[in-house]
């Protein structure tokens, strides 16, 4: 990823998104003053082919987008953006519902089809992420990839990386600053079994998003994004859990920050898929393949079925 665009986007999103603007999102307000600053820095066109920038940095910023939480649909703007060669606020709908539909620009469809004229219904999902259903009004059609659920769900990839590495983070700070019994809970040898259990399955997990973006554009990208949601998903679970037992009882209350990620990584890991449908897709692939060629598809796993059968 570009240095400049990671600084840059590290910076935008540590200074202006905190615990007000998550709260304020989730009660239905959209953050115009964030999305301002996004689209004045320009990185709302990260991806896009009239931006200079590659795959990788559109990837790269959602990842630090999770990592804050960002109460935008960045990945649908951005993958929109690169799609269609917009400038604007275009979100994408995947079986009738958009985020932020209810302010946005343009809506896409997964099926292909763009409009600027559309009817909302406000909604949300299980972190209170805007999710609003949509109806197309003089709809027209567009030319899609073959691959564009694939590229959503690695968008999901992406910000659970992310938001993996936020909470190991509030988890090692709260583990050295809470005390119990005269000492840091850091020093107990359960608590420290957690945190490297935790900081695991957030390497897993970043290890497999590297691996998903840096095969965008190859012919097995199908199955690097099937091997990254279902890794990602798992961690996603078993990385919740463990940071709300070493937050203890604070980690559950509303007034702490920890919930707004633990519940995206939660809502995330159902969207474009869980991993037990990306884990049948490789088994599916596997199977048809047989024993013998076992290993030449963990080498090179070229797919042999169209992207767009898989959602069939």
């Amino acid at each position: 990823m570009d240095r400049l665009i990671e600084d840059t986007a590290e910076r935008i999103f540590a200074d202006h998104v905190d615990k007000g603007v998550l709260d304020r999102a989730e009660s239905g307000e959209f953050p115009n003053a964030l999305w301002d600053v996004v689209r004045e820095s320009g990185l709302h066109l990260v991806g896009s082919a009239q931006s200079g920038t590659e795959p990788v940095d559109l990837y790269g910023v959602l990842r630090i987008a999770g990592r804050h939480a960002v109460p935008l649909p960045l990945a649908e703007v951005l993958v929109a953006n690169s799609l269609l060669d917009e400038a604007g606020f275009i979100t994408i709908a995947a079986d009738g519902v958009a985020p932020w539909a209810r302010v946005a620009d343009g809506v896409l469809t997964v099926d292909g089809e763009f409009s600027r004229r559309f009817e909302t219904e406000p909604d949300t999902n299980l972190a209170g992420e805007s999710r609003d259903r949509v109806v197309l009004v003089d709809a027209e059609r567009v030319g899609l990839p073959d691959d564009l659920r694939e590229r959503l769900a690695l968008s999901r990839v992406a910000l659970m990386a992310g938001c993996l590495e936020r909470i190991l983070a509030m988890a090692i700070d709260f583990a050295t600053e809470r005390e119990q019994f005269g000492r840091p809970i850091s020093r107990f040898q359960a608590v420290q079994h957690n945190l490297a259990v935790l900081a695991g399955e957030t390497a897993a997990a970043r290890c497999a998003c590297d691996g998903a973006v840096a095969n965008v554009d190859s012919s097995g990208f199908v199955h690097h994004v099937a091997a990254a949601k279902a890794r990602v998903g798992e961690a996603a679970g078993v990385a919740a859990e463990i940071v709300h037992q070493v937050h203890g009882a604070m980690g559950f209350t509303h007034e702490h920050s920890l919930h707004h990620f633990t519940r995206r990584l939660w809502a995330w890991r159902d969207e474009f898929g869980r991993e037990g449908r990306w884990q049948e897709t490789l088994g599916r692939r596997i199977a048809a393949g047989g024993a013998d060629a076992l290993w030449d598809f963990v080498v090179d796993p070229s797919p042999h079925i169209s992207p767009s059968r898989l959602w069939s």
